[in-house]
């Protein structure tokens, strides 16, 4: 499908799903965004739904001003995958094992490494700019300077929520690895930090949402966000690489006969900030929930854990500021999941794919979510379809 237009205060609202079937209040959040004086434009993705602080598959671009809570508390929260030289035939009919050796490997949830992971000694892993980028921690807001230690043993590791590892096939039989995650504690710690600082300010005094408060282009607070936010943007890629390489060794031990090989690493934010051009204006765009598809450009859009993923390429429409989904989206909350679903509904809805199916990980059952194929069926203008993945291990945070 291409776009619905809703009126807005300032700018139209650009929806690429029906409006209808959109909650009320993620539609007032939307209009709310509308009304701000420095927005530009605000495109909405087939994933939309209602989030904290803005709405989930959001994109706001907005001339000389920042939304520093549309950006979220995990800042530069997003996806990375790698195909591999193995087929579906190289994986054991039992793969418990594979799942614990990953778990073994990466921690999950509040888990955190014992020292910090040396990149040095991980094969393949480019160190260029490791030091510079730990040098400009020292930068960051006083705060959070006391985590620094705390940073450094997180950094490689998964969290929680909807956070994940995956092993998984695509219609040809090839094995895909792929994971979701984003700046752990540091991230939200700062996000935290500037939140609070922007709603402080004169100027959102009288805004429709104390969330939208935003920092405006010039100024000191501005310069310490901007700050902060890239470094943790560049934090959060960090994060998923070194875990990438830490999933590839337990793969190379686990199939060492096979030999492995692996293709370049696909990578995409999906909470972040950018600073891009369009209609001859320099904008800034936060992308909440939604990744950049520029022309040619991969990208990564997830479904549940038990209904599989989609490798895509951007076809470049500014309309929608080169954006697109960042996964299926949430149908009902994680409240609302675990009153609905048990876990023998997860066991059901999972059948084939070696995970948890405990009562901690009912709120990410698939009931939960959207439908993924559908998703990806209302942006055909904004992505064409790579290859489509089925997960066979899933570890959730």
């Amino acid at each position: 499908m291409s776009y619905v237009e809703m009126p807005g205060a300032k700018v139209p609202i650009r929806m690429w799903t029906d409006p209808a079937t959109v909650e009320d209040v993620a539609l007032q959040q939307l209009r709310n965004v509308a009304t701000l004086p420095w927005i530009k434009g605000l495109a909405v993705m087939p994933d939309v739904h209602y989030g904290k602080g803005a709405t989930v598959g959001s994109v706001i671009a907005m001339q000389g001003a920042v939304c520093p809570a549309a950006v979220g508390v995990d800042i530069g929260c997003g996806m990375s995958a790698v195909k591999t030289s193995l087929t579906a035939n190289d994986l054991p009919g039992d793969l418990s094992r594979l799942r614990s050796k990953i778990e073994q490997a990466i921690p999950v949830g509040r888990g955190m490494h014992d020292s910090p992971v040396d990149p040095g000694r991980m094969h393949g892993f480019a160190t260029a700019g490791w030091d510079g980028f730990w040098g400009r921690f020292d930068g960051v807001a006083e705060s959070v300077k006391f985590r620094h230690e705390r940073a450094g043993k997180q950094m490689g590791t998964l969290g929680s929520g909807n956070h994940f590892v995956e092993v998984c096939t695509d219609t040809t039989g090839s094995v895909w690895l792929m994971l979701h995650s984003g700046s752990r504690n540091i991230g939200k710690e700062l996000a935290e930090h500037h939140i609070g600082v922007a709603q402080k300010l004169p100027h959102n005094q009288g805004l429709v949402d104390r969330d939208l408060a935003v920092f405006i282009a010039q100024t000191p607070q501005m310069a310490a966000y901007r700050n902060d936010l890239f470094w943790a943007q560049e934090y959060a890629k960090y994060n998923r690489t070194i875990m990438m390489a830490l999933l590839k060794d337990v793969i190379r031990k686990e199939f060492k006969k096979a030999k492995p090989a692996f293709e370049p690493e696909i990578s995409a934010h999906h909470n972040y900030v950018a600073e891009e051009r369009y209609d001859g204006m320099d904008l800034l765009v936060t992308r909440k929930g939604a990744i950049r598809a520029g022309s040619g450009e991969y990208g990564i859009i997830p479904g549940s854990m038990g209904t599989g993923s989609y490798i895509v390429k951007g076809l470049g429409n500014e309309k929608a500021f080169n954006s697109a989904s960042h996964g299926a989206g949430r149908r009902m909350s994680r409240n609302a999941a675990k009153r609905r679903f048990s876990t023998r509904d997860l066991e059901e809805q999972t059948r084939g794919v070696e995970c948890r199916k405990d009562s901690g990980v009912v709120d990410e059952i698939p009931g939960a979510y959207k439908s993924i194929d559908q998703v990806i069926d209302q942006q055909r203008d904004l992505v064409e379809v790579v290859a489509k993945l089925k997960q066979v291990v899933c570890v959730k945070g």
